[in-house]
């Protein structure tokens, strides 16, 4: 009986202690998560003028490119250049909205 006693009260102190590191890792995990994300936000906002004005200068880049492949088309008689000219202009708009919409987000 008294064996039965001991191994009772052991059980219930396992049990306790199993609790108690349990809820103490499951806090301590997500203290440590939030700080982390918290330092990546601001890690990326301090790059968001930076990113802004890399996406402008690609956009630049790929526009003129695209402008001079619609002016050759149109110099040498293509007809069908009416879907280069809509596909150019939608990249142009969608590069000089991206920024913004990164901005918000971050």
């Amino acid at each position: 009986m008294i064996q039965n006693l001991k191994k009772h009260k052991m059980m219930k102190r396992s049990l306790t202690a199993f609790a108690v590191l349990f809820s103490l890792s499951t806090a301590l995990a997500q203290s440590g998560g939030s700080a982390a994300l918290g330092a990546a936000a601001t890690t990326i906002s301090g790059y968001m003028n930076d990113l802004g004005l890399l996406i402008y200068a690609i956009g630049a880049i790929v526009g003129t490119v695209g402008g001079i492949r619609i002016y050759n088309k149109w110099t040498n008689g293509d007809q069908d250049i009416n879907k280069e000219i809509v596909g150019w202009g939608g990249a142009c708009i969608f590069l000089l909205l991206v920024p913004t919409f990164i901005a918000a987000i971050f």
